[in-house]
């Protein structure tokens, strides 16, 4: 079975971190180039679910879309 997930990937000066949205738990890939980074969170999402069953989905509505927001803040 194939599960489809939104994934976010981050760049960074030293490399790519990249997270899936929807899955309870931290799951975190990481590499030189976005490619890496992709299949090392593949790679990591396939172990949390294999590792903790099929609760770790947040949810059965599937996330249609996911933006990146820029705001300022009060700190």
């Amino acid at each position: 079975m194939t599960k489809r997930f939104k994934i976010i990937v981050e760049k960074y000066p030293d490399g790519y971190v990249a997270y899936p949205l929807g899955l309870k738990g931290v799951v975190v890939g990481e590499g030189e180039t976005y490619e890496e980074a992709l299949a090392d969170v593949k790679s990591a999402i396939a172990f949390h679910i294999e590792t903790f069953g099929s609760e770790v989905y947040e949810s059965e509505v599937p996330i249609l879309e996911a933006f990146v927001a820029e705001a300022g803040v009060a700190v």
